[in-house]
Order: C-alpha cells, then sequence, then structure tokens
C-alpha cells in the first residue's frame, strides 16, 4: 500500500462510511475540478479533497495531517484571484463549501453569525428583512464566501466609505494546525489585547482555518444615487478622483473604467455606457434625502471642474442597477476580448492615479500587450487586466514579467502590490521588492507561532528569504537564513 492510500484511509475515518466517497475525493476526474482558483494560470492536482460538514471532521483531518506532516489548503469558492487557493501537489485541499449556514442575526446589536462557506451577497439577502446589509461587495459577491473574503481581506466598490473586510468584522472562530480552537475578537465594540483579529484577515489560510465569522450590518441607506461622468482623458479622470475627495466628499462608491473597459462591459450587460468616452466615473453618494442631494450637487459641479464631458445622474432604481451591473461585470466581460487575461491587483496614493495610469500605458506599448483598466479609484486600488494568450509560447511569461513591472511601479510611488486579492503565488516575489529581510523575517516569525510545523497553505503569501536572494531583491544576512527549516516546502 503506497502513502498516499494510508492517507486517504485515515482520512477517510472522519466520514460516515456511506458519505465518504462525496466528502473525500481522490480520483484524478474528482480532483480536476480543484486544480486552481480563478487565477487559472497555475495549476496543481492535490491528493485529496476533503469535504467536511462538521467541526469534529475539521479536527480529525487537521490532526492526521499534523501527525504525518502533509500540507493543507483551505478554499472557499475558488473565486479567488491570485492562486491563494493553489492545492498543494502533496498535500489535502480542505474545502469549507459545506459550512454554508447563517447561524443568526442580531437586528439589534446589527450583527450576523456565518460560516465562512456562505456567498457575500446572501447576508445581505438575509439581513434585508431586519433594514440591514453587509457592505463589503466584491465584484464576486454573488458566488464568493465570506471566509475566503475574510481570508484575502476582500473590499469591493463600497470599500472607499465603508471599508474591507477586516473593518467590517467583529470576530473569528478558528481552528489552528496543532488542534486548537481559538476565538479571535468578541462581540463589544473593540476586544483587548493584540488586535488577532486584523492579523488573522488577509493571512490568506496561512494561520489558521476560519469556522465562524461574525459579521457587522449595516442599516439600508434610505436613499443612493450613482453618477456616471464622461472624459475623454483617463488621466483627466484620474485627477478628478483627488479632487472630489480632496473637497471633503467619501462617495459610497468612486469607480472608473477606460475605454476598453466601457465597450466590454456596455457590450456584455447593456449598461448604458457612453462609448466614446476615453473614461468614465462610476461615483455613488447614499444618505439621507438631504445629505445626498447636497453632495451630488457639490460632486457635480466637482466633476464639472475637473474636466468632465458629460455627466448623468440615474433616473431611479433601475438605472442604478444598471450603471454597477456593468462594473460588476467588466471581469467576465473583458474576459470575452481575449483567450486570457491576468488580473493584477495593486494600490496607489490617489495622487498617484494619473501618474500611473500613464505609465501602464507606456509599459502596455513596450510589451505590445492591450491592458484594459478597472479599479476602485477612490481608494486607489488598480486592477489592471492584460490580455494575452497562453498558448503562445512564452507569452504567460511576458504578462507575467509586464504584470511585475506594475506592481513594482506601485511600490515605487508610494503603494503597495495588491489592494484586496492577496499575494497567493502571483505576487509572492513582487513581496521580496516591497519588504526587506527584517522585515519578511518578522513575517516567517508570525507565521511559526501560529503553524509551527508550516504546514497551512506552505509556499504562498511570504516568500523565503532564499527565494528573495535568487530573485535579486535583497540581501539575505551575509547569505544565512534566520529559519532554514522555511525551504521544506
Amino acid at each position: 500500500m503506497n502513502n498516499k492510500q494510508k492517507l486517504i484511509d485515515k482520512l477517510a475515518h472522519a466520514f460516515p462510511a456511506k458519505k465518504s466517497h462525496h466528502q473525500l475525493l481522490h480520483e484524478i476526474e474528482d480532483l480536476k475540478p480543484y486544480e486552481c482558483d480563478a487565477l487559472s494560470a497555475y495549476q496543481a492536482v492535490p491528493l485529496a479533497v476533503a469535504i467536511p460538514d462538521e467541526i469534529e471532521q475539521i479536527k480529525l483531518i487537521l490532526s492526521i495531517c499534523y501527525e504525518d506532516n502533509v500540507p493543507v489548503v483551505a478554499r472557499g469558492a475558488g473565486t479567488g484571484l491570485s492562486g491563494g487557493a493553489l492545492p498543494h501537489e502533496n498535500g489535502i485541499l480542505l474545502s469549507l463549501a459545506k459550512f454554508n449556514k447563517i447561524i443568526s442575526i442580531n437586528e439589534n446589536n446589527n450583527t450576523a453569525v456565518v460560516q465562512p462557506g456562505v456567498r457575500n451577497l446572501a447576508i445581505s439577502e438575509a439581513a434585508k428583512e431586519f433594514g440591514l446589509y453587509y457592505a463589503p461587495d466584491p465584484s464576486s459577491q454573488i458566488a464568493c464566501s465570506i471566509g475566503g473574503n475574510v481570508a484575502e481581506n476582500a473590499g469591493g466598490v463600497h470599500c472607499l466609505k465603508y471599508g474591507l473586510t477586516v473593518h467590517n468584522i467583529v470576530q473569528l472562530k478558528v481552528i489552528t494546525m496543532d488542534g486548537d480552537e481559538l476565538t479571535i475578537g468578541c462581540d463589544a465594540f473593540d476586544s483587548p489585547g493584540y488586535d488577532f483579529l486584523a492579523l488573522l484577515t488577509g493571512s490568506e489560510g496561512m494561520l489558521a482555518i476560519i469556522t465562524e465569522i461574525t459579521v457587522k450590518l449595516l442599516p439600508i441607506p434610505a436613499v443612493a444615487k450613482v453618477m456616471l461622468a464622461s472624459f475623454d482623458d483617463i488621466a483627466v479622470a484620474g485627477q478628478a478622483v483627488s479632487d472630489v475627495i480632496g473637497q471633503g466628499i467619501i462617495p459610497a462608491g468612486l469607480e472608473l473604467m477606460d475605454n476598453a473597459a466601457i465597450k466590454a462591459a456596455d457590450d456584455f450587460v447593456h449598461a448604458g455606457y457612453p462609448h466614446d468616452a476615453a473614461a468614465i466615473l462610476l461615483c455613488e453618494i447614499d444618505g439621507s434625502v438631504e445629505e445626498v442631494q447636497d453632495q451630488l450637487q457639490r460632486t457635480e459641479q466637482i466633476l464639472k471642474n475637473s474636466g468632465a464631458t458629460k455627466i448623468q445622474t440615474a433616473r431611479d432604481e433601475a438605472q442604478r442597477a444598471q450603471f454597477w451591473a456593468g462594473r460588476k461585470a467588466a471581469f467576465p466581460a473583458v474576459g470575452r476580448l481575449s483567450p486570457d487575461y491576468y488580473c493584477m491587483d495593486g494600490t496607489i496614493p490617489r495622487h498617484q492615479i494619473a501618474n500611473v495610469l500613464k505609465r501602464i500605458t507606456d509599459l502596455s506599448e513596450e510589451y505590445g500587450q492591450t491592458v484594459v483598466n478597472v479599479f476602485h479609484a477612490g481608494d486607489g486600488n488598480l486592477h489592471p487586466l492584460i490580455l494575452f494568450d497562453a498558448n503562445n509560447e512564452g507569452e504567460l511569461e511576458r504578462t507575467e514579467e509586464l504584470g511585475g513591472k506594475i506592481l513594482d511601479y506601485c511600490v515605487e510611488v508610494g503603494g503597495t502590490i495588491t489592494g484586496e486579492h492577496g499575494v497567493g503565488i502571483e505576487k509572492i516575489n513582487q513581496m521580496c521588492g516591497q519588504f526587506n529581510s527584517e522585515e519578511i523575517t518578522q513575517f516567517h516569525a508570525i507565521k511559526i507561532a501560529f503553524d509551527e510545523k508550516q504546514l497551512l497553505n506552505p509556499g504562498k503569501n511570504i516568500p523565503t528569504l532564499q527565494r528573495c536572494a535568487e530573485f535579486g531583491a535583497m540581501h539575505v544576512h551575509h547569505g544565512k537564513l534566520p529559519h532554514p527549516e522555511l525551504e521544506r516546502f
């Protein structure tokens, strides 16, 4: 009996015999659907996929893998865009898809307790009857899971005013690799001690398995209005973003799309976008009737002064939804333009938007590849989409190089290599450029504190110092590695 079969036999004890073949997958045809997340450029097939539906099953799976030194990669809905849920070829993929219950909604405390497999949008749908909703709204919110949102610290089109996932959760229940059940945070406004809640949010499955999340709910605004502003120069549109916020207005959402994105989205969902515009800004104001009316008038004047050629306010709720449908569908719409696209995720200071957009244009011309720009302009979170064809030899590698240069420039102007998609495997080399060896050593120390054997999602997020030295981004303590055991995976 080989080692894989021995492991499968052990794991089978975690599940009832009659369900084992549904909850423990190990045949190649069953494993292939799990070989990647939405970033399909990187693929790997795990030894097995475990799909538990009870906490005790998770604990037993982790116990077996801990004892046998088997890597474990947690997976939500698989909508991630950085390879964070890429399986380990010698490990187990732990799917949390069956943990999909909304446990409770507390209308008095404005919170909901949910399991990690609950879809983002399902929370707002369930809370609607209480006049509440969950604010973070990634473009994939119809499908993405809240556990994955926590793992990647997801944002969305309304993150400018209402914040990222980390600003909208109050408590996590997790299980560490060695079996400890921990409660991080609390139901109160603030919790004592170190902010482990922020540490776990965005940790990309590296520190613990999330089993329960308490999210904040907000009252549904009395009114929300969206303006569509057209520009004949994308750099001018970028500057308009800073002009709006510089005047003290914080829209609920402020999104920018360039001409290629405009046409792709409009052809896909018929959002009513102007095809002749070089760029558009979608600006949503929400709140009380009086507040919205005042800010709409002020914002419209600012946009006119900033160079908008045309401004259209949605006439009703149906048109508002139509405008947002185009933005929400931008990624799949762009997917119709090319066999493949590479979605980047960098964040920059708002005042650098025009400058960075020019740099992206220059790089696009240098590499001879089309780059479509769609991003959360209000908080400087860029999503350049690089079009390519993976069937052409060397084109993926060239695309990765172009994407890397865009991220490097984000860091150069004072930004960061990710805003909401995470590092995963995609941006691990760029981590070497953003952080020095002492900082990366500290990241590894945190990892070891939670996961001493380095079994949770190994090889992601934090580069080894050896990798950084090979990448040419840093010198490594005169050639000495502080944690040589990290090279195992």
